[in-house]
């Protein structure tokens, strides 16, 4: 699948200016980092986003979220927001502020 220039856009302006962001081509996809570590991903027309195991339960009560599998393997601490709820900035919001309160807490990378 091609990657999403409309839906990548959403999400860097989601992630507003974020310090230390950047962006890295990952999973087919492209791929947010803040201090290295992944915040969320637009991969394969829908959304990935790192919530770690703290806020699992909070992220896949927000409607269109879904536990985030790779082939086979389940990606503990990732939901993905399925591509019929990613228009909807209120879920995008949501989402995001799990993802960022979470890499906030990890060691960088860089």
């Amino acid at each position: 699948m091609a990657r999403d220039a409309g839906l990548e856009e959403m999400m860097r302006a989601d992630l507003g200016d974020l310090p230390n962001l950047r962006e890295q081509a990952m999973f087919g996809g492209l791929c947010f980092m803040m201090n290295g570590n992944m915040v969320a991903c637009i991969h394969k027309g829908t959304g990935l986003y790192r919530v770690g195991d703290a806020g699992m339960a909070q992220a896949l009560a927000v409607p269109g979220t879904t536990q985030a599998m790779m082939g086979q393997r389940v990606m503990k601490g990732y939901v993905y927001l399925d591509v019929d709820h990613l228009d909807d900035d209120d879920t995008r919001a949501a989402l995001t502020g799990i993802a960022i309160d979470f890499v906030r807490g990890l060691d960088p990378k860089e």
